[in-house]
């Protein structure tokens, strides 16, 4: 079976004619070890084989460069995929273009790639797809509601959403951020992933490794 980037017509990348399934394993790229987490929860509850794919924390958005130029110097029709925040978008869509990928990339281009957008970040995806009552739920059997509460009556956080709150308490804990990302993946009821987190599986799925 032949591999292949998916590649709008007139991007100016390395897309090449899709003959099918592809082979396996490819690479996932997230920025950082609670983004990998989520994305193998999410593989595990669409069936795929975390196993049969590279995901890899990078350690910060702005070392995929150096990723994808050691990717592509392994073999030049490796498969790549990835997740990242809207706000560091455009340092993706640069390393994408400078590795070859294309110019000049649109979200539309990204996602026939296989790298999607976060609106803040992934822990705000989760927050929405769950709704702040369930993901409370999930904070409340991890013994940590009444941390939750007392940050709530800190100055800078009374006037803020709680799903605002979530999200800072999320980050304002050691590990936290990695403990909480894969149990709100697997407290999601069934079709509610994250937009990002539905397409990037999909992407994956298509690789014919599931």
């Amino acid at each position: 079976m032949t591999r292949f980037h998916l590649d709008r017509g007139g991007a100016g990348g390395r897309g090449v004619p899709d003959t099918g399934l592809v082979e396996s394993p490819g690479t996932v790229l997230v920025e950082g070890e609670s983004d990998r987490l989520a994305v193998i929860a999410a593989m595990r509850r669409r069936g795929l084989d975390p196993d049969a794919y590279r995901v890899v924390a990078m350690g910060g958005v702005t070392n995929i460069g150096r990723h994808l130029r050691e990717l592509t110097a392994e073999r030049e029709d490796v498969l790549i995929a990835g997740l990242c925040d809207a706000g560091e978008e455009g340092v993706v869509v640069r390393a994408l273009g400078q590795a070859g990928f294309g110019t000049a990339l649109d979200r539309w281009d990204l996602a026939a790639l296989g790298f999607f957008v976060c609106v803040q970040d992934l822990e705000d995806e989760l927050i929405r797809a769950l709704g702040i009552d369930a993901a409370l739920t999930v904070v409340e059997a991890e013994h940590e509601l009444g941390a939750f509460r007392t940050m709530r009556q800190q100055l800078a956080q009374r006037d803020r959403a709680r799903e605002q709150q979530l999200h800072r308490f999320l980050g304002s804990g050691s590990g936290r951020k990695i403990r909480y990302a894969p149990l709100f993946v697997e407290a999601l009821p069934d079709g509610a992933l994250p937009e990002p987190l539905a397409g990037l599986v999909e992407h994956l799925g298509r690789w014919g490794a599931g």
